[in-house]
């Protein structure tokens, strides 16, 4: 009995032992985990709970050339509540009053937010949603309410800021401004001049540490940043509000007559190259049109008879013709190896004319015989004339996307026994709208041309960043006689040739014609469609402007030549600008818009507390929506410009969350 007591008590010692020392390695692997690998440990739980969380900076404003917005970043506040954070004593002492807040400010009742707050407590819920999408001014308010003016540890107040980009004047330029679009996957797409001027835009990123709670969300640490973000620098554009919508309505209402596919404008300064409105128009499925791609920049296509200037220009400085070297039109048809022909529209031709009555009615005829007489021997000499005065050359702005030029040399393979007459009249070659008149340009500024700008300048409040002034391709493209000869042309197409439809006794403008097939290479001949195109400049002069209008694939049975479809909008474009919409030369842009952003202030905080409908007449656009909403109204813009007419008269009582229409000019 003895022996067998002894026996488990010996076992119960040996269990002991073997227990301590278990314990003992226990407490020896902890002392080394603290010890050696304790750091890693630590900083492995932090990384599970607590994350840097970016903030993205407000991008820099895009302004119009007068000082209006063309895009803006405004920003967003999510507001949340943790209610574990707050004291029993703090909560049950500031509920009535901070849902009295809520309720007077974001329309629900005060019982509604009450409740509210009071199962978050219960449910010691820490990142319940108070309110979504406020604006700035709604932001400052509730965060100066009872509780939450006590913070983030005392009050519970979570604040999430979200910036997002707006286009106060809707889609017009829309491709040309620019956007910026995610795919998800960290890709981007920034077209126009968003994407081009990405860099100085964006700004600097923040930081701000968030802590891990319950079902994976993240609420801030600190009322503060660990980094605060640096908002872009703003860019002034060459861009006219009132010339891009002229140019706009003007392109709109020409595709819905004619049914076209898609179109483009372009108004350029002559002696800057600032580019004033560029509008680009696509229709949708449903036959609506929007800005859907910028053809302006991107599209190359075969320019037909608006490419006449260039190789009429090239026949006159290379002195092989002059302006009354007389041309036979031979019936207006012309043959080469038995099958490929040349026709004029009119049937019949247009008999024995000088080179300058080809170039003013566009006989194909006409100026393909010139070209191909007085250069087949030596067709290096065409193109060489053509390179001399940067035909063909990529024009390198800045916005992406820039199509590329095509003009077809001897010493290429696919050069052929019809590549130079077809070229005389605008076929196998390729240009885009912008670098098509960025030539017209130059012979309206006598012969100096100058590259297409969209940007004036960058700039951080007061202070210019980087100033863009003219850029000069090329000071004297060719001699002053040849331009002053071609400008006659020019002024005569208007007068008395294709575009004499266009003539007004009042107002004068110069330019050239373009009728262009495409779908061409076909057999279906009923499957040939238009380019139709006019190019130039007003007045004829002392040209202020260029212009370019290309229309693409116009309804065939309602027109498509250029003179009928793309004229009347050049035509248009050009009275409005100096009868309904004078423009200001010179614009102080520091004094204007810090005048402007100072202005706003002020009117916003006379306003802030008033009980009834202010007036906004007169005010821009941006002004009068700022204004508007920061009193809770809803705000609905016809137009652009300043406001006009307001639907809600002054003086009527405000009311929460209802629509007032604006209509500006």
């Amino acid at each position: 009995m003895a022996t067998t007591e002894k026996s488990i008590l010996i076992k119960l010692y040996i269990i002991a032992a073997v227990m301590f020392l278990f314990a003992v390695a226990v407490v020896m692997k902890m002392l080394s985990i603290q010890v050696s690998d304790g750091d890693y440990y630590r900083k492995l739980a932090e990384e599970r709970n607590i994350k840097r969380d970016t903030i993205y900076p407000n991008r820099g404003n895009i302004y119009a050339d007068d000082g209006s917005l063309l895009a803006t970043s405004v920003s967003k506040y999510d507001i949340r509540f943790d209610a574990v954070t707050v004291s029993e004593e703090n909560f049950d002492t500031h509920l009535d009053s901070l849902s009295w807040s809520l309720a007077n400010l974001l329309g629900k009742t005060q019982k509604y937010y009450k409740d509210k707050l009071k199962i978050a407590r219960k449910k010691k819920k820490r990142y319940e949603l108070i309110a979504r999408d406020l604006r700035y001014s709604d932001y400052s308010k509730i965060k100066e309410f009872p509780l939450f003016n006590l913070g983030a540890f005392k009050g519970g107040i979570i604040v999430e800021q979200r910036t997002v980009r707006e286009h106060p004047i809707g889609g017009i330029a829309h491709r040309t401004i620019g956007y910026e679009r995610s795919d998800g996957r960290g890709n981007f797409t920034r077209p126009g001049i968003e994407g081009a001027y990405i860099e100085y835009l964006k700004g600097k990123n923040g930081e701000r540490l968030k802590q891990k709670i319950a079902k994976g969300q993240w609420k801030p640490i600190n009322d503060e940043n660990e980094v605060e973000p640096q908002d872009g620098y703003d860019l002034i554009t060459t861009i006219n509000v009132n010339i891009q919508d002229i140019a706009h309505h003007a392109l709109l209402e020409q595709l819905e007559s004619y049914e076209a596919d898609h179109g483009s404008v372009i108004v350029m300064e002559t002696k800057t190259g600032e580019v004033k409105a560029i509008a680009n128009l696509g229709r949708s499925r449903s036959g609506k049109y929007y800005e859907r791609l910028n053809y302006a920049v991107g599209e190359s296509h075969e320019p037909g008879s608006t490419f006449k200037l260039m190789a009429m220009v090239a026949a006159l400085e290379d002195k092989v013709i002059d302006t009354n070297y007389v041309v036979n039109t031979t019936g207006g048809e012309l043959t080469f190896y038995g099958k490929y022909k040349v026709r004029d529209s009119r049937r019949g031709g247009y008999g024995k004319i000088s080179a300058a009555r080809a170039f003013e009615v566009s006989s194909n005829v006409g100026l393909v015989k010139i070209i191909n007489e007085k250069y087949k021997s030596n067709p290096n000499k065409f193109v060489e004339r053509l390179n001399k005065m940067n035909v063909g050359d990529k024009l390198g702005i800045k916005i992406k996307g820039e199509g590329e030029p095509k003009i077809p040399h001897p010493d290429q393979r696919d050069w052929s026994g019809i590549s130079l007459p077809w070229m005389a009249y605008g076929y196998g070659v390729s240009l885009t709208p912008l670098q098509t008149l960025t030539y017209y340009n130059a012979i309206a500024n006598d012969g100096e041309m100058v590259k297409p700008r969209f940007v004036k300048e960058i700039r951080s409040w007061d202070k210019t960043v980087e100033l863009y002034e003219k850029d000069v391709i090329n000071p004297k493209i060719c001699s002053q006689l040849t331009i002053d000869k071609v400008k006659k042309m020019m002024e005569n197409v208007v007068v008395k040739g294709t575009a004499s439809n266009l003539y007004s006794k009042e107002f004068s403008m110069a330019g050239k014609t373009g009728t262009c097939q495409t779908n061409y290479s076909t057999n279906n001949k009923t499957s040939v469609e238009y380019i139709a195109s006019f190019s130039g400049y007003f007045p004829a002069d002392n040209p202020k402007y260029s212009c370019i209008v290309v229309i693409h694939k116009p309804n065939k049975t309602k027109g498509y030549y250029g003179a009928d479809v793309a004229g009347p909008v050049f035509k248009k474009i050009a009275q409005k600008i100096y009868k309904d919409a004078p423009v200001v030369d010179e614009v102080n842009f520091n004094d204007l818009i810090l005048d402007s952003e100072e202005k706003s202030y002020k009117k916003y905080e006379d306003v802030a507390q008033s009980k009834t409908v202010p007036s906004v007449l007169g005010m821009s656009a941006m002004d009068a929506i700022s204004v508007l909403e920061n009193l809770g109204l809803n705000v609905r813009i016809n137009g652009t410009g300043k406001v006009k007419r307001q639907s809600l008269n002054k003086g009527e009582k405000l009311v929460k969350n209802k629509t007032i229409v604006l209509d500006l000019i």
